[in-house]
């Protein structure tokens, strides 16, 4: 759940993500918990119960409160990313190929089939729509001609993909203005580590064959 890339000025490090208003870490930012779950909390409420064991503890609970708060939040982010694709005129898998692609600068096709798990021929395919939509070009590598590197045009993704993601990056930084230094050291702390375990569970999916 990094920092979105199209941000209000220039893109920021991290790609697509975002957290509720309550801290992902059980801590309420200061003044209290002000806001409502954006799936509706009387919903998920029921949700969070049947799926906490009975007689859990008190850290268990908490436990199981968090892992489907993360569980929301990842789905809310694919419904955002679909929104926002078809909001843009571009289908889902071109939108986090060029996410992908702006977090780097640029990359080979190659690379940025290995980063997204598609195929060599679907990337060409993705990079052909996103260059005939003018957020992609291909140049030569000055240094070894025969390599072809894609590179994000970022001032036409920002002119029209910044526009989509704003309000919600305008409102993460709302929410980030209510932590303390400390608190926010903590859970960017927090947020590394998630990466980094997404990332090793995203590489064991994709080596291990299906049935394996």
């Amino acid at each position: 759940m990094p920092s979105e890339p199209w941000g209000p000025s220039k893109p920021l490090r991290g790609g697509l993500g975002g957290r509720e208003a309550s801290s992902p870490l059980g801590m309420p930012p200061r003044g209290g918990l002000g806001g409502s779950s954006p799936l509706g909390s009387s919903e998920h409420d029921g949700d969070q119960d049947a799926e906490i064991p009975a007689g859990a503890t008190a850290r268990q609970q908490l436990e199981a409160a968090f892992g489907l708060a993360l569980r929301r939040t990842g789905s809310l982010m694919q419904l955002i990313s679909h929104a926002a694709a078809e909001r843009i005129g571009i289908n889902t898998t071109d939108l986090n190929c060029l996410n992908v692609l702006a977090l780097a600068g640029q990359m080979t096709a190659g690379e940025l089939a290995r980063a997204t798990g598609l195929t060599t021929a679907s990337i060409t395919g993705v990079v052909d729509r996103l260059e005939e939509a003018g957020y992609v070009r291909r140049e030569r590598d000055a240094r070894d001609r025969r390599r072809v590197v894609i590179h994000a045009i970022l001032e036409r993704a920002l002119r029209d993909i910044g526009p989509v993601f704003l309000p919600i990056v305008q409102a993460w930084q709302a929410v980030a203005a209510r932590y303390t230094d400390a608190e926010l050291t903590l859970i960017l702390e927090f947020q590394r580590q998630t990466e980094q375990l997404l990332r090793d569970h995203l590489a064991r999916l994709r080596d291990t064959a299906p049935g394996g």
